[in-house]
């Protein structure tokens, strides 16, 4: 048992199913960093229906997401912790039904509000599916992290593991361990930032956003 810190990290299942394989793979990463001293806490994002982002850009003005739902609770909720682990199942190549929308307006809400609160947090994306459609869902989830300035960490493969139950889950030896290993990079990321502070080293300064489009008038 490696020492204890006071450094904690948000596990979110974005699975429909609480208990899945998706809740399998994110215990095994726990394990792992309880292992190492960090403690965390799993965030199931539920079943109840979640409508898109609409677009609107009221978060801006009012710091919130304008549909009254639970993520303007998780906003509240997520901004204490250090690190970040998204979950979710295979869904069509995809990530799932109820992860996509959720994290689209969690992670613009908290970006248009100014809130900020994932900036240079590390994030880690892990995918569970019987079968296909892992990469492109990965690639899905860890754009999440890098439009928000946000490390990302990952394993000794791609962070995935196969099954069509929780049991069968477990037994996806390489995936896994793949899941241990991300743990154990986590913990030594958050472990390493904690000992750059207390060294006098400060995080990088955030520029204004700049947005630009790619139409021309001519006149370039």
């Amino acid at each position: 048992m490696r020492e204890r810190t006071d450094m904690k990290v948000l596990l979110i299942n974005g699975s429909p199913n609480k208990n899945g394989c998706t809740a399998a793979a994110l215990a095994e990463v726990a394990k792992s960093l309880k292992a190492e001293g960090v403690e965390s806490e799993i965030y199931h994002i539920g079943t109840q229906p979640l409508a898109p982002c609409r677009a609107c850009r009221a978060c801006g003005k009012i710091g919130r997401c304008i549909i009254n739902d639970k993520v303007n609770e998780f906003l509240e909720f997520a901004r204490n912790f250090d690190g970040y682990v998204i979950g979710s199942p295979v869904h069509y190549a995809s990530a799932s039904g109820v992860a996509v929308p959720f994290l689209d307006r969690a992670f613009f809400a908290d970006f248009m509000s100014g809130r900020n609160s994932f900036r240079l947090k590390p994030g880690a994306a892990i995918v569970s599916a019987r079968r296909a459609g892992t990469t492109a869902t990965l690639d899905q989830l860890n754009k999440y992290f890098q439009i928000n300035e946000m490390p990302v960490i990952s394993g000794r493969y791609w962070n995935m593991v196969h099954g069509a139950t929780p049991e069968e889950a477990a037994r996806d030896a390489e995936g896994m361990q793949n899941m241990r290993i991300l743990g154990r990079n986590m913990a030594w990321h958050l472990k390493c930032v904690e000992a750059a502070a207390k060294a006098g080293i400060t995080p990088p300064e955030a520029e204004v956003p700049v947005f630009t489009n790619f139409i021309s008038d001519g006149r370039a």
